[in-house]
Order: structure tokens, then sequence, then C-alpha cells
């Protein structure tokens, strides 16, 4: 919402000028997407933490103009300069959205309905997995090699058409056989994305030595 909110106001007010762009992660919903290029705004996907949403926005800098940028687990950032996730600038900006919404006539529910009639219906799960200690770690490990060497050929009865490795730094082209490079720094992440547009995310985070644990995210949008 808070990204509709603003780029629909950019545009109102005349700011669009075919260069702004917005930042999120990789694990977060492709509805950002969806929204910024409806409005001719480009999207930079990066790897899960703020700071490499301000390397984006280091790298274009008096280049392009910086609208706002998110993740996954409910953090934002809006203009350049705070340069990480702003908890009271998102308050703000989430007070002044209602307020947008109220005097239209409408709630902040409304205005998601809004938005799941413009762009499509969105579903989002998050599933955690916690194994401790050197044998944690271990298992974890070869979790990931599973998934790694034997990736499922369907998800959810949708077929997997697109299988992204982090790690390995490459992209397969499931019905063609081919892979493509991926630009960006190593991170122990898989992603298999569906015909039904589909997208689920395999991610092992180094947290620390004695806690280890891998998340799995589900996506749909329709």
């Amino acid at each position: 919402m808070l990204i509709y909110y603003l780029i629909r106001k950019w545009s109102e007010n005349g700011k669009l000028k075919g260069r702004e762009y917005i930042a999120k992660t990789i694990v977060t919903t492709e509805l950002m997407s969806d929204i910024a290029t409806a409005y001719n705004v480009e999207t930079f996907n990066v790897l899960t933490g703020f700071k490499f949403i301000a390397d984006i926005m280091r790298i274009n800098e008096k280049q392009k103009s910086f609208i706002a940028g998110a993740e996954e687990s409910y953090g934002y950032l809006f203009g350049d300069f705070v340069r990480d996730k702003d908890a009271v600038m998102s308050c703000a900006l989430i007070a002044e959205t209602a307020a947008w919404a109220k005097d239209r006539g409408k709630s902040l529910y409304d205005i998601l309905m809004e938005i799941y009639q413009d762009y499509g219906l969105y579903y989002e799960s998050l599933a955690n997995i916690y194994r401790k200690g050197k044998e944690g770690a271990e298992e974890i490990r070869q979790m990931m090699e599973k998934f790694r060497k034997s990736p499922p050929g369907k998800l959810g009865g949708s077929r997997v058409i697109i299988i992204h490795d982090y790690l390995r730094q490459e992209s397969l082209d499931v019905p063609e056989n081919k892979i493509l490079p991926i630009l960006l720094p190593k991170s122990n992440v898989l992603q298999y994305l569906t015909e039904d547009n589909s997208k689920v995310s395999i991610r092992h985070p180094v947290l620390n030595p004695k806690l280890n644990s891998t998340s799995v995210s589900g996506k749909d949008g329709s």
C-alpha cells in the first residue's frame, strides 16, 4: 500500500520523469514490481538486507531518483536521507496513507482491495526451520544441497519453469534448458518460479554458529 501510495502521488504531482526506481529484496512480493511497472518505474531486486538497497542507491546516485525500498519482513525506506530501514518515517507514511484514504472515503483495507483489483490477488506464507549446533548446521546444509541437486518438478501442482540459484549465481530456464548468470553477490538462496506465477524461496541465512536456521517462503500472484 505504501509503495502504491507513493508512486501514485509522484505520478499525480508530475514527478515521474522516466528515471525513477524502487528497490526490494528478492524474497519480497512481486506486487511491488507490478505496481512500479504500471507507472514506468524501474524495480531493482537485491539480496536480503538494507545494506544492499543502500548500495543500489549509491550506485544510482545523481543518475536516477529513488522513491522507496522495502523487504519481506516489513522494513521500509523512503527517500535518500536515512539509507536504512526507518520505523519512524514508516509510521508517519502509514498515517499519511491512511489520511489520504480517508479523504477518498476509504479505509486502508479498501485501498488494499483496490490494489488487488487492479494488479491481481497476492498471497504469502512463511515457515522457519531451526536446528541447533554443529549437527543442525550439517542437517540444514544437506537440506539445501538436496533441493539444489534434486529440484522439484512441480510446486502446488504447477510446473517449475525457472530456478534461481544465488549461491551458484545462475538461473536455469527449465523448458529451454538454458542457464543465465545472476549479477548479484553469492547467497545461499534457491528460488523456484512456476507457470502459475508462484514463487517459492528457500533461504539459509547465517545467524550465529550455535543456532542455524533456514526459511521457506511462498508467494503467489495471479
